[in-house]
């Protein structure tokens, strides 16, 4: 059956989330999985809906070659029904997900943190919004380490 990932889900999508679903999407694609994975990323809240990923978290994909064209969307119930995974960035978004996941029937996703794929064991990742580019350079070395565990595990 064809694997789906909702890469990370973070509360506003606009930092953690679209670089986890950017970096997720280059590591299928360079690996010639495409048509194996279909990636997205949202959000649990619906502060930023529409808007583009925060411009730091943009240059900072810039840097490591990768280009995204993400605008901010809310989780719907539907992607709990459709989606294989939903992987999220820290213990609020788990709870507030389960919290979701438990009004639908018929969820399939399995929820987890992104981090618990990290074999630096790094479970949480933490939000660069009110930091500086080097937090961003983190979430983005987080998210490609565990991007990589987690394809290597389930492709």
């Amino acid at each position: 059956s064809e694997n789906s990932l909702e890469s990370l889900v973070s509360i506003g999508n606009i930092c953690r989330s679209p670089i986890a679903e950017a970096v997720f999407r280059k590591l299928v694609t360079d690996e010639k999985l495409e048509h194996k994975w279909r990636t997205d990323s949202a959000a649990v809240s619906d502060w930023n809906v529409g808007r583009f990923p925060d411009s730091r978290a943009l240059s900072c994909l810039r840097n490591h070659g990768i280009e995204t064209a993400h605008k901010a969307r809310q989780i719907t119930k539907e992607d709990f029904q459709t989606f294989d995974y939903i992987l999220c960035m820290d213990e609020s978004n788990l709870r507030d997900l389960n919290r979701k996941s438990n009004q639908v029937k018929d969820c399939k996703a399995k929820i987890e943190l992104l981090g618990s794929y990290d074999p630096q064991k790094q479970l949480i990742i933490e939000d660069p919004y009110y930091g500086n580019e080097k937090d961003f350079f983190f979430v983005y070395e987080q998210c490609l380490r565990c991007c990589k565990a987690f394809l290597e595990k389930y492709h």
